[in-house]
């Protein structure tokens, strides 16, 4: 009877051990593991609905004294492109202001992809350079993590406003849109 209780034992332990949750490895650069999706949600998002807007209805604006569905998507481009390159610690890649010389679907579309491609460096800094407060003369810098949280929260504002101007033209946005 020793013997079979013995046995029991050992092969309940065995079966509970193999069961047991494996020790996980550290996440590798967890803070923008973490941070990157939002990125690829919103990016996602808002070149889904510049492809999904009619190009006649790049013009469209609601009332005259905001930016036209063309404007926000421009606007977007050239700003994200600003706060990337401050993230990166480099000179943007162009100095266009896309809201004033881009204005066919095509020429705004090309802008967000070129901005997106560029930002999609930055997104993939580690987390150590990611939060490093780099020394500039007698102040420091914020950390470059904080530029690309400020370029989603931006993204989102804007994208938020892209989502009302579909609706208007009754499409549904990427976001509400069934997830395949």
């Amino acid at each position: 009877m020793g013997r079979l209780v013995t046995c029991i034992v050992l092969s309940t332990a065995q079966t509970l051990a193999a069961q047991a949750p494996k020790p996980s490895r550290p996440a590798i650069n967890p803070v923008m593991s973490s941070t990157r999706p939002h990125y690829e949600r919103v990016r996602d998002y808002i070149l889904r609905a510049a492809d999904q807007m009619h190009e006649a209805d790049y013009a469209f604006r609601p009332v005259p004294e905001v930016r036209s569905f063309g404007e926000l998507l421009a606007h977007s481009a050239s700003t994200q492109s600003l706060f990337c390159a401050t993230a990166l610690k480099e000179q943007p890649p162009t100095r266009e202001d896309f809201e004033k010389t881009r204005i066919t679907k095509a020429t705004i579309v090309e802008g967000l992809h070129a901005s997106f491609s560029y930002c999609d460096r930055a997104y993939a800094m580690t987390d150590g350079r990611a939060t490093t407060r780099v020394q500039s003369g007698d102040r420091s810098d914020e950390a470059p993590l904080s530029m690309l949280v400020l370029n989603i929260g931006h993204d989102f504002e804007h994208y938020g406003n892209l989502v009302t101007y579909l609706r208007l033209k009754k499409l549904v946005p990427p976001s509400s849109q069934p997830r395949s």
